[in-house]
């Protein structure tokens, strides 16, 4: 196919035009994918790895596909009662952050959605000033011991309770409703609790579903809670404080003895990365249509 000038032709369009791409568009496109496949190959290889065999694996050569394949590397970490118990706090952790931090944070923008919020500049200011300067590490584990939540579960859940850039994000989704639904609920009768409830929250779904996303993603992902905020009982760890464990100090759960001689303690840490990966990947494709919106809102800081 004729391609003069240096243009590369994809397939028609339904429109039945001809999209030409020029070399400029192939170099974007291909360092896009190199840096995809960069952003795979780790998680390519921790895949691979656990479903080798562990003594096998030492000897190097794994890149994307297990040489001497076994389930022995899964058996040990579904051996490990600690698994089952981080697991179980990890999951009440985020569904009851996810359903607090929302909560709260739509109730903040709700009012913050309001021009004529008394004090509105004043609260914005503050909340400005804390996304650009933190407290620091030891006067926010003084006030967490001083309030009472350290070694206590609820210090997984209180403190995800407010983000100011998830109200930033929030505050533009609720603007960019019409007033004059609120205006007539209110004279229907409505207050305000019950426009915020029955009105303002069920047409926000997209915006609700991005935050949502952000703060599962991040209490699944942390640690530092367990490895801050309490004394480190095996009763209180979250899931991936366990995966540091057991990647820090290469140790191996006490698996069952006809297996022992398959695994090792990096297979073993790659089993139980694969294991605290795939909720999220579950619950990604369901919410990832509302990224572009979510993004595109948070660009929005009036």
């Amino acid at each position: 196919m004729n391609t003069g000038g240096g243009n590369f032709l994809m397939k028609k369009k339904s429109g039945g035009l001809v999209r030409k791409i020029n070399f400029a568009d192939a170099v974007i496109v291909f360092i896009l994918l190199l840096f995809t496949c960069l952003a795979l190959y780790p998680f390519i290889y921790t895949v691979a790895g656990s479903f080798n065999d562990g003594i096998d694996f030492e000897y190097g050569g794994i890149w994307f596909f297990p040489r001497k394949f076994t389930l022995a590397n899964y058996q040990a970490v579904f051996f490990d009662d600690r698994l089952y118990r981080a697991f179980l706090n990890t999951v009440v952790s985020t569904v009851a952050g996810v359903a607090g931090g929302l909560i709260f944070t739509s109730c903040v923008a709700y009012a913050m959605s309001h021009n004529r919020l008394k004090g509105k500049k004043i609260f914005w200011t503050i909340n400005m000033i804390t996304m650009f300067f933190g407290g620091g590490l030891i006067p926010y584990f003084m006030l967490i011991v001083n309030i009472g939540l350290y070694d206590s579960f609820l210090v997984y859940i209180v403190p995800a309770l407010y983000s100011v850039y998830n109200m930033i994000v929030l505050t533009s989704f609720f603007k960019g409703i019409d007033t004059s639904m609120r205006e007539s609920a209110m004279m229907d009768g409505a207050n305000e609790f019950r426009i915020w409830w029955s009105l303002y929250l069920p047409v926000s779904t997209p915006a609700l579903a991005t935050v949502g996303l952000w703060l599962a993603v991040a209490r699944w992902n942390s640690y530092m809670p367990t490895l801050v905020y309490t004394k480190k009982d095996e009763s209180m760890w979250l899931l991936q404080y366990y995966l540091m464990r057991i990647i820090k100090d290469a140790s191996l759960p006490d698996a069952d003895p006809s297996i022992s001689q398959q695994i090792s303690s990096r297979t073993i840490s790659f089993a139980a990365i694969v294991v605290a990966t795939i909720p999220i990947f579950c619950v990604y494709p369901f919410v990832s249509k509302y990224f572009t919106k979510g993004v595109m809102l948070g660009a929005i800081k009036g």
